[in-house]
């Protein structure tokens, strides 16, 4: 087989490589890492708790450091499930990580003034996402890097599955991560004793966790939480994808 005859029949990619230049191949590698990383490891995190997330690496630059400490959904108050379900994602069970019922009340987000949306910015999934593999803040090009990734984890993950990882590695107040360093901080408790109120108050601040507080909570936070708890009592057959 001659020189030109084995050129010919490289694989394409090998072959189109070659014709660019460093900075383009090296855009090219970035890429392909970050399209393999989070398709890799979501399915080693489908057995193996995350050690870290993006975010948290990414706050440690803002000098608040990281607390946290992984605890099994089994050792939470279920009340505390029910209470980020209802104030976040009511159709967590019902969609396959993109709620696109509710997608456009999501992208016509309401601010207050002092302490951030009243809502969360996306489905449960989506912020599983964000927070794992990607990194904070508002912007339409995040947001459609969270979409594919959502859906991928929602394939391979359980829901009962994803919620054990969210409530796992969300921001809490700034530095605390998970629902036992979050139970510890605001309340002085093991998140398995959360009353239904404490879980309210939790899940009252996860839009905006450096503004709002769950230990002290504002009367913004508190009515918000009131809310989250007639939510929480109409729920019912709702929850049935996260029990064991």
């Amino acid at each position: 087989m001659t020189i030109e005859t084995q050129s010919e029949l490289a694989p394409l990619p090998k072959r189109y490589l070659v014709h660019l230049k460093p900075w383009q191949r090296k855009t090219v590698f970035a890429l392909a890492f970050l399209v393999a990383w989070p398709v890799v490891m979501t399915m080693i995190y489908a057995v193996v708790p995350p050690p870290f997330s993006n975010v948290m690496i990414l706050r440690l630059f803002s000098g608040n450091g990281i607390t946290k400490d992984w605890v099994s959904l089994d050792e939470m108050s279920p009340h505390l499930a029910s209470a980020v379900i209802s104030s976040e994602d009511a159709r967590f069970c019902e969609h396959y990580g993109v709620d696109w019922v509710e997608f456009q009340g999501v992208v016509e987000d309401v601010f207050d003034d002092d302490e951030g949306p009243v809502r969360g910015a996306s489905t449960i999934p989506m912020q599983v996402a964000k927070n794992l593999f990607l990194w904070d803040g508002r912007n339409f090009f995040r947001k459609g890097l969270e979409i594919p990734v959502a859906y991928w984890m929602d394939l391979v993950w359980s829901k009962r599955r994803m919620m054990e990882i969210y409530l796992n590695i969300v921001e809490w107040a700034p530095g605390v991560y998970g629902a036992e360093a979050a139970s510890q901080f605001h309340f002085r408790k093991p998140a398995s004793r959360l009353t239904r109120r404490e879980a309210a108050l939790l899940a009252a601040v996860l839009p905006n966790p450096i503004k709002r507080k769950a230990g002290k909570p504002s009367k913004r936070v508190s009515h918000i939480a009131s809310r989250i708890v007639g939510r929480m009592n109409q729920m019912g057959g709702y929850l049935t994808c996260i029990e064991p």
